[in-house]
């Protein structure tokens, strides 16, 4: 076993930065009061369980299907830039039937948190560290990912409705910028 603390860090706070669960407070509050119930037990068992899995198949499954990593990147980017949009002119693009849905799955689970950006960086991370690091890096941003989804009513009372939809607005635009930087950088690399 090769256990690193450094490399346990690193990968953590890199995929930290990269599924931005703080960040997406804003949303989370927003699929609660457009789908109702969220389990946050669920939602961070079935991202860290897609995390996990793409980790040890992820590579293999693309190319399998003859999608490489940066095409798998580009359509993750549209989504990411629907949901971008939903949050900063206050439309909805998905269709009224989903409603009766629940968001648990999707589009929190995937491709919010396990998405295309965390996906394609844990198969960077696969390249420089030792896979039983990233695995620990993964299971301690599920509890911190499950720890934000629990609390994210009682931060949404305390923010307030104003406060909401400011901060909506301001991540809907980080957001957005994430969705066209994740387009840019894999665009090139297809078009290359």
């Amino acid at each position: 076993m090769n256990f690193n603390l450094n490399e346990i860090l690193t990968a953590f706070m890199v995929l930290f930065a990269v599924i931005d669960i703080v960040g997406n407070i804003p949303i989370v509050i927003d699929l609660r009061k457009k789908f109702g119930h969220i389990q946050s037990e669920k939602a961070a068992i079935i991202a860290g369980f897609i995390m996990i899995l793409f980790l040890f198949v992820g590579q293999r499954l693309l190319n399998l299907i003859g999608i490489d990593v940066h095409s798998f990147a580009v359509a993750g980017s549209f989504i990411l830039f629907f949901i971008a949009l939903e949050m900063i002119l206050g439309i909805t693009l998905y269709k009224e039937e989903e409603a009766t849905l629940n968001a648990t799955v999707f589009p929190l689970a995937f491709p919010l948190i396990a998405g295309p950006g965390s996906l394609t960086t844990l198969l960077s991370l696969r390249a420089e560290f030792f896979l039983q690091n990233i695995i620990v890096a993964v299971l301690l941003n599920v509890i911190v990912i499950y720890i934000v989804l629990k609390t994210s009513p009682r931060i949404g009372k305390l923010i307030g409705k104003n406060g909401i939809a400011i901060i909506r607005k301001i991540f809907g635009v980080i957001l957005l910028a994430i969705a066209v930087k994740l387009f840019a950088a894999n665009i090139k690399l297809l078009l290359a």
